[in-house]
């Protein structure tokens, strides 16, 4: 898919500290940041926890059965945010006092997403459930809390998730995107949601002398900040300030050496810096690591490392979640170049692009569908929604959209238009999962195309690399690219700068199979440049001497030593 390459637009930044660099001004304008407060990242800028609504009821009856020494369940989900979710409130109801408390997370091959009837019985009859608390789901498992409840259980959902039409008919809950919650952030992950219960409980506990009375130590819950920080990052949701202000306190204490075991394992296996862990780290690093136990095996494993105790034992979980994100790497690669070959049998190419795509191969993996309905969305730059076998006749698919479309709204819309043709959906704008029936997949396919031409606009079509503008060679040094690095967290809605310069090319060469090495040249500075997965055919060039690229800045180590590298987003041939 051709693309292009545009400048943001640069507003007032006036408002904004005559101290900042002004490229870094330019920068934090082009992301909506009209003033210097709006930059804090101190914890007491955090909204706080009582615009949530259903907190009080759900802090009361977790409260309650700490207390009675009921049996409490979490019911997680087997994404990153839902094994992080599951791994905080399973440490913040230790920290808090409960002695009673155990997790239980759906095999997404045998039970689907969230809490079904099929898990409600077993939270009560295999885990002796009393109080069932649900993370990272729930607002749409209505059968599932009605099964919970007629089985004598208390509900608490806490989720993030659009809610549809109707909500379940739990004992509480805490969901900043459901009717009337006037929580100001509705960009909070499940892990989130997750940590400002917890620190709600800890509220209402001090309030009722809890901790005097047990003679217990009040904790510190800014300990499970490394485990939000994480989620929120490997669940792409959008970092506002508050979600930042989470990354970034999580970070921190990541840095300073104040992690669990399982994060510091996590990162050994990556390959990363502790000292200098970023916010993609968690996303290209350390989250894909934990989602493959969720989408290969069982997200249980993802969550013990997370819980482990020593490091040692963290060492020899990361390393087996190590080996199936290789071994789910090999499968998707397998899946794209079979789609990609479908697609050329359609004979789709740049200038015959469909408005979406939906496909579906019976061979296809349900744990990796989502990943490479991505990578196809990446390069063709359509909505894509990639299907695999399910049992007794569904398919189930993976959805992720381009910017302006709706994924979740426009299956809402098939939904209503055309009842009983999706057996189920949910997610969010960018991301989205349904089932469908085997038999009904070209029937859907077609709507799918038709709805989605009808909603796309022709701005939304066009392929651009937004970039915050060309450096001079003043910028190309290590100092300012760590300024930037410094000046984050990045990430969804808060992207790291990304600059656009032309550059003569002076070396090129292919490394790791399908990577791009390169040396360019801009003046008198020779610069070391790297585009990762490059077009085989068209790259190397051999008679290409100028490029255009789109690039962010990077340091590059090497046996201590440090050196400007310049990460290839988009290269172009002059």
């Amino acid at each position: 898919m051709h693309k292009q390459i545009a400048r943001r637009e640069v507003a007032n930044i006036s408002q904004l500290s005559d101290q900042l660099h002004p490229i870094l001004s330019a920068i934090y304008s082009a992301r909506g940041i009209t003033g210097a407060e709006q930059l804090l990242q101190s914890a007491d800028k955090m909204h706080k926890p009582q615009q949530l609504k259903g907190l009080d009821e759900a802090c009361q009856l977790l409260f309650s059965a700490i207390k009675d020494n009921k049996r409490i369940i979490v019911v997680g989900d087997f994404d990153a945010d839902g094994a992080t979710s599951t791994a905080l409130m399973m440490d913040g109801l230790k920290l808090l006092g409960s002695t009673n408390h155990d997790f239980l997370v759906p095999n997404r091959f045998e039970f689907g997403y969230g809490l079904t009837p099929q898990i409600s019985e077993m939270a009560v009859t295999q885990k002796a459930a009393e109080v069932l608390v649900t993370v990272d789901n729930g607002i749409s498992c209505i059968a599932g809390v009605d099964k919970a409840k007629e089985l004598g259980c208390t509900v608490i959902v806490t989720d993030h998730h659009l809610p549809g039409q109707s909500t379940p008919n739990a004992d509480a809950i805490v969901n900043p995107n459901q009717h009337g919650c006037t929580f100001p952030s509705k960009a909070l992950a499940g892990v989130g949601v997750a940590f400002y219960v917890m620190v709600a409980l800890r509220q209402e506990m001090r309030a009722n002398n809890w901790f005097e009375q047990r003679q217990i130590a009040e904790p510190n819950l800014a300990q499970l900040l490394d485990i939000v920080a994480l989620g929120t990052v490997a669940d792409v949701v959008s970092l506002d300030q508050n979600n930042r202000i989470l990354v970034a306190q999580g970070l921190k204490r990541i840095r300073a050496g104040a992690t669990r075991p399982g994060i510091q394992a996590l990162i050994e296996i990556s390959g990363k810096n502790q000292k200098k862990l970023t916010a993609s780290d968690f996303g290209f690093g350390l989250g894909p690591r934990i989602n493959a136990a969720g989408r290969l095996d069982d997200m249980s494993l993802g969550i013990k490392c997370l819980l482990a105790d020593d490091l040692y034992q963290a060492r020899m979980i990361a390393a087996e979640l190590d080996d199936l994100n290789k071994t789910r790497r090999e499968i998707e690669q397998g899946m794209q170049s079979e789609a990609e070959n479908v697609l050329k049998q359609l004979n789709v190419n740049q200038d015959n692009l469909p408005p979406a795509f939906a496909l579906y191969h019976q061979d296809w993996h349900q744990g990796v569908i989502g990943i490479v309905a991505g990578r196809l969305k990446e390069k063709f730059h359509r909505p894509t929604i990639v299907f695999a076998a399910g049992d007794n006749g569904e398919i189930k698919g993976s959805a992720r959209s381009i910017p302006g479309l709706h994924i979740r709204d426009l299956l809402e819309n098939i939904d209503s238009q055309h009842p009983g043709l999706i057996l189920k959906f949910g997610g969010h704008a960018m991301a989205a999962g349904l089932s469908i029936q085997h038999t009904d997949f070209e029937r859907f396919q077609q709507l799918f195309s038709e709805m989605a031409e009808q909603w796309l606009t022709a701005d939304m079509l066009e392929n651009v690399v937004l970039s915050d503008g060309e450096l001079t060679n003043s910028e190309f040094n290590l100092d300012f690219t760590q300024l930037l690095k410094d000046s984050g967290p990045w990430g969804q809605n808060f992207p790291e700068p990304v600059f656009d310069n032309h550059f003569q090319l002076i070396q090129q060469r292919i490394v790791g199979e399908k990577h791009l090495k390169m040396v360019v040249q801009h003046g008198d500075l020779a610069i070391d440049a790297i585009a990762f997965n490059v077009d085989l055919s068209k790259w190397p060039n051999p008679n290409c001497q100028h490029v255009h690229l789109a690039y962010k800045l990077d340091i590059n180590e090497f046996r201590g030593r440090q050196s400007l590298q310049l990460l290839v987003d988009y290269i172009q041939a002059d």
